[in-house]
């Protein structure tokens, strides 16, 4: 289905796309007309200058040929007048009659030579005159041709790159065509192996037809036979009927608030970014408040507007709590979405915060118009921004009073109900086309407003990329607009029907809600005890035998715990006698070391036989002699020993009591090893037993989450199954729709390029004309 969609967004754009470039094509076409018009005129006046300037040249011509004439007339003349002169002198000697018959021809001479030299210098006026035209007339000329001559490569220029634009757009149209077509050829495969499919289901469906025609037969003798009344035909013992449990329904239902959750979280980011384009605007434009400070309405306008995301963010949660809220096993109606009121809480604080602003952003827009900038086409699109504000105001109070009416608590449980929530649901249907109309005529002025603000000479950088901020967020907010209001059309029948979950032939009660939950856990719970698998029974003989040997374990381990306990006392009074004993063997090696000492000193003092010193327990020295022995007091481990030295016994005394501490020694050094080695056995058991409980748990964890989610995926299988079992039908209904618009559009196609064919041969024919025109110049 995205494909589908796809394609077919694909399909308008490349409409588009070819629109516009048709009537580009149809402006060139004249443009290039009009050209051709202008040149042939052109040429035509370039002809009738040429040929002027042909008659021209050749009067020019002819007065040359004239005055060659006349200065070789004038040159006969003045020799003849020379001559003439010199036959006067002669004859100025003879009669007066020569003389003035010579004077009369001098004089018709003169008046000849003299008109000749008037009019060769009215010849030479002209042909100055003349040259000097001529030259302005060729200079213009060549100008113009100059002129026309660039202005004919322009054109060719454009008539090329049209030709390159309009073979690449044949190439990418036949390649489209191309691939519509392989497109084509696979649906019309899939569409094949649907009408197999489709066959099959329908003998399936006449089967299962006649199946249930048959048992309906029987079910209908046996209702007349055996029931004894219709309980469906009247509403108060229908509503004690428990309601049936559409799945299909709940299913639509969540995914339908799942599509219209994306639908609003895209609406709340683009009101977010234009509340807050619009603050960032207001502080920039028409003063900049890090000059200057800016005006008291601004000021509290930008206030408000900073806090836009405390209306606009509960909106969003209060919808996805209400996603969340309808659940597969749960009733979804109006009167059981107790969080449709939120919604609606959140949608009437929003829509108090757009009343709220409303004056002052009129007021703001009213500044912008008494900027010393603003122009008067500024102003009236400021005006238009008002008049789309207030409607899109008032569009968002119709909304809230229509959510506020969905979202009250039903009294009734009738037909009435149904009927008047469809009313709503109707009413709210057109006011979102409303809402989509609204925001894209404000996005419309506001394009318009920021294409003549770019032309004040007071524009910075940052105010361009605000409005083009501002503008994307408008672009933004026309698509979510429309597409909520085309989502909401497109599954009006659905919000209109009935509920997923209410009695035959009945409406749902909303005091029926918690009943039907705990009778549908109840029954669950039920249905999964009697799957459970039952233990196999003993025999009664072999319990009584099996009584006595788990009374004799019982009683075993009694004993055995018992024993374990009088074990672990011991072990921790002997953990205490072995501290008491390591704290006793080190005094015994300290007084070791001492008497080692003092037997060292009593060998010497025999070897040497100077008088004996005796050491007491505390260590304090007497002076002791041979004449007058003193008894001798001596600290060991097994107590206090009183010694009578002398100096013979003195050697055996020392070599017994050393032999009887050694013996003592080891003897307790090896009991104490005996019980730290139990210990540390009875440590690692207890250690190794520990280990093992956790390594257990951990296992009956693990597998507790593997049950759990192989539950998960079995519901999530079935869920897929009738999920895909939907998409069938539709999708059969979608190929057919899809293929008869495809060969509509191929038909469509197929013409506008036969069309651009011959637009395209006709300007190639044109400009072929042209540049053999302009070759033979």
């Amino acid at each position: 289905m995205a494909n589908v969609t796809d394609l077919q967004s694909k399909y308008s754009k490349l409409a588009q796309e070819y629109s516009k470039l048709r009537a580009q094509n149809q402006v060139l076409k004249k443009a290039v007309v009009d050209e051709q018009t202008a040149s042939c005129s052109l040429k035509d006046e370039l002809k009738q200058k040429e040929q002027s300037l042909r008659k021209v040249e050749q009067e020019m011509d002819s007065l040359s040929f004239r005055n060659q004439q006349l200065t070789k007339r004038v040159e006969l003349l003045q020799e003849e007048l020379l001559l003439s002169e010199s036959k006067s002198k002669k004859s100025k000697n003879k009669g007066d009659s020569p003389s003035q018959v010579n004077l009369q021809t001098q004089s018709v001479f003169d008046e000849d030579l003299q008109k000749k030299i008037q009019e060769n210098e009215r010849l030479h006026i002209q042909f100055y005159e003349a040259d000097e035209q001529y030259r302005r007339q060729e200079a213009q000329l060549r100008a113009r041709l100059d002129q026309l001559e660039k202005e004919s490569e322009q054109h060719q220029a454009v008539v090329d790159a049209l030709n390159r634009k309009y073979t690449d757009a044949i190439e990418k149209l036949q390649n489209d065509k191309a691939r519509l077509e392989v497109k084509a050829q696979t649906l019309e495969r899939e569409a094949k192996d649907c009408r197999i499919r489709t066959e099959e289901c329908q003998q399936q469906l006449r089967k299962y037809q006649s199946e249930v025609s048959s048992q309906l037969k029987h079910s209908s003798s046996v209702i007349q036979e055996k029931v004894p009344f219709n309980d469906t035909q009247l509403s108060d013992y229908n509503s004690l009927n428990v309601p049936l449990h559409n799945r299909r329904h709940q299913l639509k239902a969540r995914d339908v608030a799942a599509q219209a959750l994306g639908f609003v979280q895209n609406l709340v980011s683009a009101l977010l970014n234009f509340h807050s384009y619009t603050e960032q605007r207001v502080h920039i434009y028409p003063l900049d408040s890090s000059i200057e400070a800016i005006s008291t309405v601004n000021l509290k306008f930008s206030q408000y507007l900073h806090e836009n995301a405390s209306y606009l963010r509960p909106l969003e949660e209060d919808l996805l709590q209400l996603h969340h809220s309808i659940t597969e096993d749960g009733i979804t109606a109006l009167e059981t979405l107790a969080k449709l009121q939120d919604f609606s809480r959140s949608f009437s604080s929003y829509s108090s915060f757009l009343q709220k602003i409303l004056p002052y952003q009129l007021q703001s827009l009213e500044e912008d118009c008494e900027a010393s900038l603003c122009t008067t086409a500024l102003a009236s699109k400021n005006r238009q921004l008002q008049k789309d504000m207030k409607k899109l105001t008032a569009v968002f109070q119709k909304l809230k009073s229509y959510v506020a009416l969905l979202a009250l608590p039903s009294v009734c449980s009738d037909a009435m109900c149904q009927s008047s929530a469809n009313a709503v649901f109707t009413q709210m249907s057109a006011c979102l086309h409303g809402l989509h109309d609204a925001a894209t005529e404000l996005s419309q002025h506001y394009s318009q407003k920021a294409s003549l603000e770019q032309d004040l000479p007071t524009v910075t950088q940052k105010f361009r990329t605000t409005n083009e901020c501002l503008l994307s967020s408008l672009a933004s907010l026309t698509n979510s607009c429309g597409k909520m209001a085309t989502f909401f059309s497109n599954n009006l029948d659905f919000l209109a029907s009935c509920p997923g979950y209410s009695p035959r032939g009945g409406f749902l009660n909303p005091r029926q809600v918690d009943s039907v939950t705990e009778n549908k856990r109840r029954a669950a719970t039920y249905m999964s005890t009697i799957r459970k698998v039952q233990s196999e029974s003993v025999p009664y003989r072999e319990a009584l035998a099996n009584r006595h040997v788990l009374t004799s374990s019982t009683e075993s381990r009694e004993g055995l715990m018992q024993q374990v306990a009088q074990s672990q006392e011991k072990i921790s009074r002997l953990e205490q006698e072995k501290e008491h004993w390591l704290l006793e063997a080190q005094l015994g090696q300290v007084r070791l070391q001492k008497e080692i000492q003092r037997i060292a000193q009593l060998e010497a003092q025999i070897t040497t036989g100077c008088p004996a010193e005796t050491h007491s327990a505390a260590d304090s020295p007497e002076p002791v002699c041979a004449d007058a022995p003193e008894p001798v007091q001596d600290a060991s481990i097994i107590g206090m020993l009183t010694i009578t030295p002398c100096s013979e016994s003195v050697c055996i005394h020392a070599a017994d009591q050393e032999s009887r501490e050694h013996l003592i020694k080891h003897h307790y050094m090896s009991r104490v090893s005996e019980l730290t080695a139990q210990l540390q056995m009875c440590d690692s058991k207890a250690v190794h037993f520990h280990a093992e409980c956790r390594a257990v748990a951990k296992r009956l964890a693990m597998a507790e989450k593997s049950r759990e989610t192989l539950t998960e995926e079995l519901k999530l299988a079935h869920q897929n199954i009738t999920r895909l079992q939907d998409e069938l039908s539709t999708t059969k209904r979608s190929y057919e729709d899809q293929l008869s618009m495809m060969s509509d559009h191929l038909c469509s196609m197929n013409d506008t390029l036969s069309k651009q064919r011959d637009e395209i041969d006709t300007l190639k024919l044109a400009s072929k004309g042209n540049s053999k025109k302009n070759k033979s110049r």
